[in-house]
């Protein structure tokens, strides 16, 4: 058996008592053909993207079930048929569910050869909270250039490295 999603659009103006028995047709027919129906959603009045019919909304229907193909072509004669519903599509949904099956056993498989997570180092490039120094030099870093003693003539000192010398009179 394969599992199909029904989705049909009915008139926006039809009442319960017009779509209820539609769907209760629907459902005896996969039933009596040996199928099952998983769920029935009802989606409500939306907008639909272009007018079907002269009508710019419509009812939502959803029905999942599980039958085989020619019960298919059954519903959608029913459908085909049926004054109240503008359009229809039927999708078979059992290939897309194995394939997403088969995506999740890949990705355990995955999971379970990946090594244990290791806790992570604080990166270099940490900005400093304040109150912290950053004065310390980095592992593995060049050492900075020694700053010279005597500068070039004709350049300004930097205020840090200026000291006023004291002479002894």
């Amino acid at each position: 058996m394969r599992i199909y999603e029904e989705l049909f659009i009915v008139r926006p103006d039809a009442t319960d008592e017009v779509v209820d028995p539609l769907i209760e047709q629907l459902k005896s027919v996969v039933t009596h053909a040996g199928g099952a129906i998983d769920k029935t959603e009802k989606w409500g009045v939306r907008k639909l993207a272009y007018r079907v019919q002269k009508q710019n909304e419509g009812q939502y229907i959803l029905i999942q079930f599980s039958a085989e193909p020619g019960t298919v072509k059954e519903v959608e004669r029913r459908l085909r048929v049926a004054d109240a519903v503008l359009k229809y599509m039927t999708v078979r949904i059992d290939e897309k569910l194995k394939r997403i099956e088969k995506r999740k056993k890949a990705r355990d498989k995955r999971a379970a050869r990946k090594p244990a997570v290791v806790p992570s180092l604080p990166s270099i490039a940490t900005p400093l909270q304040p109150g912290e120094s950053g004065g310390g030099p980095i592992p593995g870093a060049p050492a900075a250039p020694p700053i010279p003693a005597s500068p070039m003539p004709g350049a300004a000192q930097p205020a840090a490295q200026t000291a006023p010398v004291e002479t002894a009179e």
